[in-house]
């Protein structure tokens, strides 16, 4: 049984998104102490404060995620040099209201993957300014801009290129490493 549970936030809900499987990549250089589950963001509405009160279903549902997770990995493409539009909207709603941040002290992971010879660098660093607003617990290093090629996952969904194998293997040692520590704590003192 797994002792800790990571939320994945995937910033993309396409069919087939390339970044779904590079989640699914990451979740599988884990150990057997970490359960992965995909929070879903494709069903939150547009944020409005007119829809706060009282909060849908979905939104509910995904705060909740949220603050029962113990960590979070964040896996997105990049927009126009930014984040995408569905994952601004989720960590909108995430946030809210004024003073029930559910991402609060969370530790956490950025990773993405795109076929630009930057991969996703600019999305990532748009996206880490904004977490640390949200006063999430980002690890630094190391970082993980992934660029896609038809040889970067197995049949198996396993992460097939050996030198982002490697790469990333570090990454999610480090991430899990972190989470171990401050969820670890966050345990001892309840």
């Amino acid at each position: 049984m797994a002792s800790f549970t990571i939320g994945v936030i995937v910033g993309s809900n396409r069919k087939g998104s390339i970044n779904q499987q590079l989640a699914d990549g990451l979740a599988k250089l884990s150990g057997p102490d970490f359960e992965f589950k995909r929070i879903e963001i494709g069903d939150l509405p547009m944020f409005s404060q007119d829809l706060e009160e009282p909060e849908p279903a979905s939104v509910e549902r995904f705060r909740k995620e949220i603050r029962t997770s113990d960590g979070l990995l964040f896996v997105t493409p990049e927009y126009n040099r930014n984040t995408t539009p569905l994952l601004l909207n989720a960590l909108t709603w995430g946030s809210r209201p004024y003073g029930q941040n559910s991402f609060t002290g969370k530790p956490a992971a950025i990773a993405g993957t795109s076929q630009g010879p930057i991969a996703t660098a600019a999305g990532q660093s748009a996206l880490r300014n904004l977490l640390g607003v949200l006063d999430v617990r980002l690890i630094g290093q190391p970082e993980a801009y992934v660029r896609y090629t038809d040889e970067l996952f197995g049949s198996d969904g396993r992460i097939a290129d050996e030198r982002e194998h490697a790469a990333l293997d570090k990454k999610m040692t480090k991430f899990t490493e972190w989470v171990a520590v401050v969820a670890g704590a966050k345990k001892a003192a309840a």
